[in-house]
């Protein structure tokens, strides 16, 4: 019985995950949720609470996906950067269900407001260890670099597209991962050096 509660939990939360991308809060519908999952839509308030708090565990839900996915190394800030970009090249939806978040539930807590704290400090230390550039608050630089990250997948364009001119043709994807990378890059390296400069001093 707990297995079968388990695995109807996941796949309302899988459905969730889908609508609420799509739709944001006030425009997704526990009906649908329910039907794509195979489920009872009762279970959802059984539960998850209201579609508010149902809303919360499936952000919650993602972003520790992400934490797995994505492991956080101050000390290596462009590999970081990068990693990030590959994970929301798998899962382009997940910036949608972000922004929905701050655009319906901007003052709610979660998991977010604690991780970027600990990232923070992370990245403090780093600087007074001399691997990050020092001159840039520590929140600014992780700012900075989270938004180098993400700044590419605000492209409008349809990632349907099969041409290999397209933003998101496997070449185009290539040079937008390296162009990340070397960004975070520019914006950490604690004497200023880019991966031009490195290759040149070899």
């Amino acid at each position: 019985m707990a297995r079968d509660s388990s695995a109807t939990k996941a796949r309302l939360l899988d459905a969730a995950f889908t609508e609420f991308a799509a739709y944001g809060i006030a425009g997704a519908r526990v009906d649908r949720i329910a039907e794509n999952a195979g489920a009872n839509k009762r279970l959802i308030y059984v539960y998850f609470g209201n579609k508010e708090q149902l809303f919360d565990v499936v952000l919650d839900r993602a972003l520790q996906e992400g934490a797995e996915a994505v492991p956080f190394d101050a000390a290596d800030l462009p590999g970081y950067a990068g990693a990030i970009f590959d994970h929301l090249v798998a899962r382009p939806d997940l910036l949608r269900l972000r922004l929905w978040k701050q655009l319906e539930r901007p003052s709610t807590t979660g998991l977010e407001p604690d991780a970027f704290r600990r990232k923070t400090a992370e990245v403090a230390a780093a600087q007074e260890n001399h691997k990050i550039a020092p001159g840039i608050a520590p929140a600014d630089v992780l700012t900075m670099v989270l938004a180098v990250a993400q700044a590419w997948f605000w492209n409008a364009e349809d990632p349907d597209a099969a041409t290999d001119d397209h933003p998101w043709s496997a070449r185009r994807l290539a040079e937008h991962r390296s162009a990340v990378v070397e960004a975070a890059r520019r914006i950490t390296a604690p004497d200023g050096a880019t991966s031009a400069d490195s290759d040149a001093a070899e």
